[in-house]
């Protein structure tokens, strides 16, 4: 059997081809949005959307897989978001993670650039909602220690939980 006699045989099946996992986006609704307050609906299949809570707070949701073609669009949002808070105290952004079923490198990466940049301004980006396979991700990199992390949106807000972070 030659190889290419080999391959007719396999005519509908398809070679193995390296991709990102790109799923469909769940769609869902912010709560309390602000006027003025927008999301954003990339072609790259990441949706970004934020809430005003407080003068100094907002939420973002993001759903989504965030990749190597999705982490640029992400810090570029946060960074963005935070820059619009109104106040010159603390300003703090709280990343609702509920639908985000895979985060990669890229991902952490866009997040510690993001945390560089708004820390620097004094601001903190506090997690949401994180599945248990990125916090696991999280923990072995060390970056629980760089951002609280809370279960849910509400806990984050109220401030009741203990995030997870060492020092």
């Amino acid at each position: 059997m030659t190889e290419d006699s080999g391959r007719a045989g396999r005519a509908g099946r398809r070679p193995p081809e390296v991709r990102c996992r790109a799923g469909a986006v769940r769609a869902f609704a912010v709560p309390d949005a602000a006027p003025g307050v927008s999301g954003a609906h990339g072609d790259d299949g990441l949706r970004i959307e934020t809430s005003r809570v407080g003068a100094g707070t907002a939420v973002v949701a993001v759903a989504g897989e965030i990749d190597l073609r999705t982490a640029g669009p992400l810090r570029d949002r946060l960074v963005e978001t935070h820059g619009r808070l109104p106040g010159t105290g603390p300003r703090r952004l709280v990343a609702d993670f509920a639908a985000v079923p895979f985060c990669d490198a890229a991902g952490l990466g866009a997040l510690v650039a993001a945390h560089n940049q708004i820390s620097a301004d004094g601001g903190e980006i506090a997690l949401a909602g994180v599945r248990p396979a990125q916090l696991r991700l999280l923990m072995i990199t060390g970056l629980h220690r760089l951002f609280a992390i809370h279960r849910d949106v509400e806990a984050a807000l109220s401030g009741h939980d203990s995030p997870t972070r060492s020092g």
